[in-house]
């Protein structure tokens, strides 16, 4: 608790009226109340309600001290209490009991004033402390920011005449801030549009709303030579009721900042096209897809042209001769000059570099090199396209030839120009283009090796599948294969073989991952299951085999599989799956099954839980087999790919061709995630064959299923 006493004496009355109705009042929440000689509370004002919880109705005529003093503090009170009465002013700091029980920490002012009777009562000014320290912090604030802040500040008020300057704003209009006060912005700063400025301020007051960065531009006494610039900001000044009291301003000289501005937009553009260029450049793995993607990220933002070109000896590296050497294809182009000869740009064209062109030296140093209007023309060396060399040599400015260099080898080249109506590329410019070019390098190179990958999976995969489907007996057959829409080549494959005694065997398996590793394996296995098939070996047993061998390839190889034997003497198929799709059958009235089977363990896991189905496939019945790229897709659910397929299937008397591309076209979505294998086999008529079922299992684990029905 602090007390110290006043030398004042006792306070006028009407002065403190007027001063609890003045300015304060608005700035804190003063609390007063008044007791008589008697120390009964005779006035209690609504701030002292709203601070201390007590209405006037319940506090009025009761003793102030056990209501608001805490017993700890009554002898103090009654201290400080004999002490007013004697005519001193006290300022004190006390806690008052608020009416629900705790304590108000608050700032005192009490003073001798007299009661009805003549008599010397009590006259408290009270404010809670926490709202004291607020304000003093805010002041202190508000001092500190105008003292120290390096921005230019300023208030003025409803007249837009000047109350309050920092003296970085006074630096700025070259004023000293005491010579502001009072005058308005022209009569400071006469060399700029205070008109302008003026207006935007009277917009604030009127509407109450900031405004953010106005540009202000002009001459002041601080630097009456060189025009400057700044952003200025203003803002209304309100007081607590809301009452719009004048203007908050604030300045910033940007006039050194804006190059760096221009500066960094340009960074921030570099930035922005390279981050672009990462996400546009190389989406798919189709070369002549990638190479468009580089035309469309630098034209027309940075460039007008974008050619690339790419070596003949690298797009053919298996037929390279000295008539490739030195031949360039342009494998796409992008230009938005509608005066360029578009028939001579066209992409898919060929040209030989000439020996000792600035051309050939960027391919064979790998470096890049700027020409200029008079050096253009040159790049034309065909003398049948005397219209591209005069286009290039009236319209085009700049050009810069950057080699497209991968991995150590320089694959072409990126032919980039701008016509004369724009300025010429400068280092910035090369710098972001020669960055764009190398990344796109990496790209096509990876176009590259992905293209001669996939042909040699091709090669590999027709190599291993090209055998025709033999015509065998009580069976009519056919097949398709599909690769994913990304051109991804995988492990997919169906096979039909003649197997002694008049039966065929039908296989369909799908080797887990892409490319060529995976088309190999699949040639493994297949060549690895018409080996057994020719010795006879039945379904169940093929399938341990067949795991063997995966295993035997690698820890990490797996793949799925349904081998079948067909029986025309019986109409019946024994089919084993080794963690296949169950295979569908559709008799001859359009009724859909499925396998109900164990669906058995993938090749390559060593468990070899393979069983056997016996499934009777009647005249006109059809036996699909498929892998499971055809109903698995991301936007539907195994079941729904399954029920499609069935769907496909109602119509078995078709001919299988017709029946195999409404499978396919039905369920495959435009851009497959997997490739597809599919096998239809039909059963024929086959007079005399017995409808008993033959004795003799192939497996211990053999099991008889019946199929479930769609």
């Amino acid at each position: 608790m602090d007390t110290h006493e006043s030398n004042s004496g006792a306070p006028d009355q009407p002065l403190i009226a007027a001063g609890y109705a003045g300015v304060l009042r608005d700035l804190l929440p003063i609390a007063l109340w008044r007791t008589d000689a008697d120390g009964h509370v005779v006035e209690w004002s609504l701030a002292a309600r709203d601070v201390l919880g007590h209405p006037p109705t319940e506090i009025l005529g009761r003793h102030a001290k056990p209501v608001l003093v805490p017993e700890a503090h009554w002898e103090l009170a009654e201290r400080l209490a004999r002490r007013v009465r004697a005519g001193d002013a006290v300022v004190a700091t006390l806690p008052v009991r608020h009416r629900d029980g705790h304590l108000v920490p608050m700032e005192m002012w009490i003073c001798p004033a007299a009661d009805r009777r003549g008599r010397t009562g009590i006259l408290v000014i009270a404010v809670e402390t926490s709202e004291v320290l607020h304000m003093r912090d805010s002041l202190a604030a508000l001092q500190g920011l105008f003292s120290q802040s390096p921005i230019g500040l300023a208030l003025l008020g409803p007249d837009l005449r000047f109350l309050r300057v920092n003296e970085a704003l006074a630096r700025m209009n070259g004023v000293p801030a005491r010579d502001h006060l009072g005058k308005r912005l022209g009569e400071v700063a006469p060399g700029i549009n205070a008109a302008a400025l003026e207006a935007v301020m009277r917009q604030v007051l009127e509407r109450g709303e900031a405004v953010v960065d106005v540009r202000r531009t002009g001459h002041t006494p601080a630097d009456p030579g060189r025009e400057r610039t700044w952003s200025c900001s203003y803002a209304p000044l309100l007081d607590g009721a809301g009452r719009r009291l004048g203007v908050v301003a604030s300045l910033i000289d940007i006039t050194d900042g804006q190059r760096a501005q221009v500066e960094a937009e340009r960074a921030r553009h570099r930035f922005a096209l390279l981050a672009e260029a990462g996400t546009r450049i190389g989406t798919t793995l189709d070369l002549r897809r990638t190479a468009e993607e580089v035309g469309h990220v630098l034209v027309p933002r940075l460039a007008d042209s974008a050619d690339v070109h790419l070596r003949e000896e690298v797009l053919e590296p298996d037929e390279a001769t000295a008539s490739t050497h030195g031949v360039v294809r342009r494998v796409a182009i992008t230009f938005n000059d509608p005066a360029a000869p578009a028939e001579a740009l066209a992409a898919g064209l060929t040209y030989r570099i000439p020996p000792g062109s600035v051309y050939e030296r960027v391919i064979a140093e790998g470096r890049p090199i700027n020409l200029y209007q008079t050096d253009i023309p040159a790049l034309v060396t065909d003398p049948r396209e005397e219209r591209l060399r005069t286009y290039l040599g009236t319209r085009l400015g700049s050009a810069r030839l950057v080699p497209l260099v991968a991995r150590g080898k320089v694959l072409g080249a990126v032919v980039v120009t701008r016509t004369r109506s724009r300025e010429p590329f400068d280092d910035q410019d090369c710098v972001l283009i020669d960055e764009l070019v190398a990344r796109a390098a990496l790209n096509i190179d990876n176009a590259l090796m992905y293209t001669s990958q996939r042909e040699a999976a091709l090669t590999l995969q027709r190599s291993l599948t090209s055998s025709a489907l033999p015509d065998v007996a009580g069976l009519e057959l056919t097949g398709r294969y599909l690769p994913a829409s990304d051109h991804e080549v995988g492990g997919d494959w169906f096979d039909a073989i003649a197997l002694p005694r008049g039966r065929t065997g039908l296989v369909i398996g799908d080797v887990m991952g892409h490319g060529i590793h995976a088309a190999a394996v699949m040639g493994q296995l297949r060549t690895a299951v018409r080996t057994l098939a020719r010795h006879d070996v039945p379904p169940a047993r093929m399938l341990v085999s067949l795991d063997a061998a995966v295993a035997d390839l690698g820890d990490n190889e797996m793949a799925t599989c349904v081998y079948a034997v067909h029986d025309p003497a019986t109409g019946e198929c024994v089919i084993a799956r080794a963690g296949h799709p169950p295979p569908a059958v559709t008799d001859a009235r359009g009724a859909v099954t499925f396998l109900d089977g164990p669906p058995g363990t993938p090749l390559g896991t060593g468990v070899r839980d393979f069983r056997t189905e016996h499934v009777p496939l009647g005249p006109g019945s059809l036996l699909v087999l498929y892998t499971d790229g055809l109903i698995e897709a991301r936007d539907r659910d195994l079941d729904q790919g399954m029920e499609q397929l069935a769907g496909s299937l109602r119509h078995p008397e078709r001919p299988l061709d017709e029946i195999c591309d409404r499978l396919l076209g039905r369920l495959l979505p435009v851009a497959a995630q997997d490739d597809v294998a599919v096998l239809l086999a039909r059963a024929g008529r086959t007079p005399g064959a017995p409808t008993g079922r033959t004795a003799g299992h192939d497996h211990p684990h053999h099991s008889e299923h019946k199929v479930r029905g769609w």
